[in-house]
């Protein structure tokens, strides 16, 4: 018998690639709507593929997951932390209400907390719901969440139409699911200003961690890791790596503001076709009919 799915939405994810996918629009009441409405064409075909607006499938755990700001646990662990980062464009700024709305109007739970990322609280409910006994699908193109691919948890790149399981994370990286987070201690992230350990690449991570398979037995056989030059990289940026470390590592088990149970659509044709309909986006009411 197959296992009831549940669907887990990385909103943050959706959102910047509909604000740099979509063109500039502006409502009726002269407010910027672009991004809104390449958000809510992402949701449509989303549901579509994933038969959510067939009646059957519409009690089954669905939600989407927002970051809540840049101001996270990470960033007392790591000033640095994603202070790279460009401000959020003030065009996209001013629609972010907006993107709760839409979710409202198709009877879509959103869930953000204050202090974690969006990652931290999918990785909660991922972890809950396949507790339960759901086959979980987590729609993201972020690798950051490919520590949590196992049995039951999957990730669905809406990018490039492709699921992502153990296999798929093997191929690409050449580590299991679960050794992700080592790896990109060990790497570091330009992108969120992770340090890593200079001067070790994806290949030289992958090389490490196949042999050593965890954090603690590396540095517990830092003599036998060859050549020289790595062992003494490893040495001297210790405490870089327990930073990025901590800084990779998702939390499995924040508080939940939503019981899992609680995450069903109530979608209605007509409230969704007005949210549509009062932003001016008919192209996307004629999807929905």
């Amino acid at each position: 018998m197959a296992k009831t799915s549940a669907i887990l939405v990385d909103g943050s994810g959706f959102i910047y690639r509909a604000y740099y996918a979509s063109p500039p629009l502006i409502n009726k009441d002269g407010h910027p709507v672009g991004a809104v409405f390449g958000f809510c064409s992402m949701l449509i075909s989303l549901l579509k593929r994933h038969k959510i607006l067939a009646e059957a499938f519409i009690a089954n755990p669905f939600c989407v997951v927002l970051d809540s700001g840049r101001d996270t646990f990470r960033s007392q662990i790591y000033a640095e932390y994603k202070s790279n980062r460009q401000a959020i464009p003030e065009e996209l700024k001013v629609q972010i209400p907006m993107f709760r709305d839409a979710c409202e109007a198709f009877g879509i739970s959103t869930i953000s907390k204050k202090g974690f990322e969006a990652d931290d609280i999918i990785a909660t409910y991922s972890a809950k719901l396949s507790e339960q006994g759901y086959d979980v699908k987590i729609i993201s193109s972020d690798k950051d969440l490919m520590q949590l691919v196992s049995d039951n948890v999957s990730l669905f790149d809406p990018i490039k139409s492709k699921l992502i399981k153990a296999d798929e994370v093997r191929e690409k990286y050449d580590v299991l699911p679960h050794q992700m987070i080592f790896l990109q201690a060990l790497m570091g992230d330009a992108s969120d200003n992770i340090p890593g350990v200079g001067g070790i690449g994806p290949k030289t991570a992958a090389k490490l961690v196949k042999e050593f398979k965890t954090p603690e037995a590396l540095y517990q056989n830092i003599d036998d890791v060859k050549p020289n030059r790595i062992k003494e990289y490893l040495k001297n940026q210790r405490a870089q790596f327990d930073i990025s470390l901590k800084l990779v590592t998702l939390e499995k088990d924040i508080p939940l503001d939503i019981n899992v149970d609680d995450l069903k659509i109530l979608y209605n044709f007509l409230k969704a076709a007005d949210f549509l309909k009062s932003h001016g986006f008919s192209s996307l009411i004629k999807r929905l009919a």
